[in-house]
């Protein structure tokens, strides 16, 4: 069941997951604020809610609702905007406010701007950012192609059609405020 933005933004308005594409692989995602939503998605991952997730976004501005960016540095965010928009997602000090079913345990967010046209019009098209998690089954690989989605999750799953870009791996996910390395790009 193909789906084209306007539909699939829709979709997110009624608390919806949904599968996009992204740099390296399609990604579900959801309303960050709608905790239905979130608790839908991590319930079809099969995740706990305390591993945390990633939000991605078409700008840093969408990101500041829920990042304490007054911890962070000039310097530092001066580092982060030479890697954005682009593959690398930046574990950030979290607002007091922003959800723990975001959050997890923690209390930072890992956060990406993309350079993926079609998650930037996701996005924009959205008014905010989204929820991203790799588009997979506990113990499958993560899909690259709709039609994997699709096996996945059946064919009735909303899916943004497009093509992933052409990255192998995942994002890489580094500490803001350290530059520590947390997964390999």
């Amino acid at each position: 069941m193909k789906n084209n933005l306007l539909s699939i933004v829709n979709q997110l308005h009624e608390q919806q997951v949904i599968a996009y594409p992204t740099e390296a692989v399609f990604g579900l995602g959801c309303d960050p604020d709608s905790q239905q939503a979130v608790e839908s998605l991590l319930q079809l991952k099969q995740r706990s809610w305390e591993k945390g997730l990633i939000l991605i976004a078409a700008s840093y501005e969408q990101l500041l609702p829920y990042i304490d960016d007054e911890q962070l540095t000039n310097g530092q965010k001066e580092h982060i905007f030479s890697f954005w928009p682009g593959p690398v997602t930046w574990v950030m000090p979290a607002r007091e406010s922003t959800p723990k079913w975001l959050t997890g345990r923690f209390n930072s967010l890992a956060v990406r701007v993309s350079d993926h046209l079609q998650v930037r019009e996701l996005c924009l098209a959205f008014g905010k950012p989204l929820v991203s998690t790799s588009a997979n089954l506990s113990g499958l690989e993560p899909c690259r192609t709709e039609e994997c989605v699709y096996q996945q999750f059946g064919h009735t799953f909303p899916v943004l059609s497009g093509n992933v870009g052409g990255r192998q791996n995942p994002s890489e996910i580094r500490d803001a405020l350290t530059g520590k390395l947390f997964r390999q790009g």
